[in-house]
């Protein structure tokens, strides 16, 4: 048996439906959250209208124990609540911390996520090859602009709770 429950968290989600389920197991409360998935924002800037390989294909292939309690569908991801299981809040992290080695171990599993992709490697190392140091601020700038100008817009127009 167990209850379901509509959940609000956050801003990440933008309106996004989200649903907890909730049910005693093995002598212990449990939750699972579902999420309604969003299309990637990397090709809806790049104006490229086909769907790129969703979050399932590069979990999928990725180079590391897997989520037991992951499940990633068409349309929803369900995952665990915990305490123990949340996302970094770099407002919640203490005094002195670094950031840029956050952000460092963050990009390294997102390159995790696609090095199981086949032929992956190889080419991305000959791509970087061919980069020079200050490539990729360049290319993350107008992702950057755009993210900020359209939080700017859903601010002004979003309602107070």
């Amino acid at each position: 048996a167990f209850r379901v429950v509509h959940r609000r968290a956050g801003l990440g989600s933008l309106g996004r439906q989200r649903f907890v389920a909730i049910a005693a197991w093995g002598g212990s409360m449990i939750a699972r959250e579902a999420k309604a998935l969003s299309p990637s924002v990397a090709g809806f800037c790049a104006g490229n209208s086909a769907p790129a390989p969703g979050p399932a294909a590069l979990l999928a292939s990725a180079v590391r124990v897997p989520d037991p309690c992951l499940r990633i569908g068409e349309r929803w991801i369900v995952r665990r609540l915990a305490p123990d299981c949340a996302r970094v809040e770099l407002a919640d992290l203490p005094e002195g911390r670094d950031e840029a080695r956050l952000l460092d171990a963050m990009g390294y599993e997102l390159g995790n996520l696609h090095l199981g992709t086949e032929g992956a490697r190889r080419v991305v190392l000959a791509d970087l090859e061919r980069r020079d140091s200050g490539w990729l601020h360049r290319a993350v700038r107008p992702f950057a602009v755009r993210v900020a100008s359209e939080c700017a817009a859903w601010r002004s127009v979003r309602t107070p709770e």
